[in-house]
């Protein structure tokens, strides 16, 4: 597409117009059909007696006017995004995650796979594709032997078993990032003055994410599917959750 095409001005000016209460869609036949070559925008009402006033004194007063009956166009996309966030239940409430497959996922595995197979576990950390560290017990993981400075290499989420003293590092694919041989060194080396014991789970959406991944994901760890919440496989060996280090 040309850029100086009437769809992209279209597209790229007057809908964003539209949006700021700046411009109307079809004022005058408001029940035309999308593809009508009627189709027309016209300043709105709101708008016209405060583009009257650029150039003189009463310019700024009517633009603050403006601002505050209709809103910046800013506050509209983020209500927008807000809307389409991802709502975490924890035990200490709801956390709002970026919208997205991926923290679709990450709620998949608070809500669905933490009660079925940490039940009373803690959620010690939890990421977020926008702002990376959303949820983080320093306190408790300080305790356990985990740096909170490196964030950079934590899994997407951390659950902590008590009773057992387990720590469940799992990483939530929908393109990439599986628990690989390499990532279980790279987690261990960040556990290594940790007492616990570690317990790795790579979590996808679908068994069609699942197979395209699977041939990279390390042995002795655990799958989980978002579609099936009830059940667990196991790389190798006779019993799911085979912790790190190996006896």
């Amino acid at each position: 597409m040309r850029l100086n095409t009437r769809e992209t001005f279209r597209r790229q000016v007057l809908h964003q117009f539209v949006q700021a209460a700046i411009a109307a869609y079809n004022p005058f036949e408001p029940n035309l059909p999308t593809n009508s070559p009627r189709a027309h925008y016209a300043i709105t009402e709101a708008a016209l007696p405060v583009v009257k006033t650029y150039g003189d004194s009463a310019w700024q007063p009517a633009v603050a006017s403006f601002r505050e009956e209709q809103g910046t166009l800013l506050a509209s996309y983020r209500r927008e995004r807000s809307f389409n966030k991802v709502p975490v239940q924890l035990s200490t409430g709801t956390v709002l995650l970026s919208p997205g497959q991926h923290n679709e996922l990450q709620r998949a595995v608070v809500e669905e796979f933490a009660p079925r197979f940490v039940p009373g576990g803690m959620l010690l950390y939890l990421g977020d594709t926008t702002r990376k560290h959303l949820v983080v017990d320093r306190e408790q993981l300080t305790e356990l032997g985990i740096p909170i400075t490196a964030h950079d290499k934590l899994p997407d989420i951390i659950l902590y078993d008590r009773t057992r003293n387990w720590l469940f590092f799992v990483e939530a694919v929908t393109s990439h990032g599986p628990v690989t041989p390499k990532r279980v060194i790279e987690l261990e080396d960040l556990a290594a003055r940790s007492a616990t014991r570690r317990v790795y789970v790579t979590a996808f959406l679908s068994h069609n994410e699942l197979l395209g991944h699977l041939n990279a994901v390390a042995w002795e760890t655990d799958l989980w599917v978002a579609e099936e919440p009830d059940h667990l496989t196991h790389r190798d060996g006779d019993s799911l959750f085979a912790p790190w280090p190996k006896d």
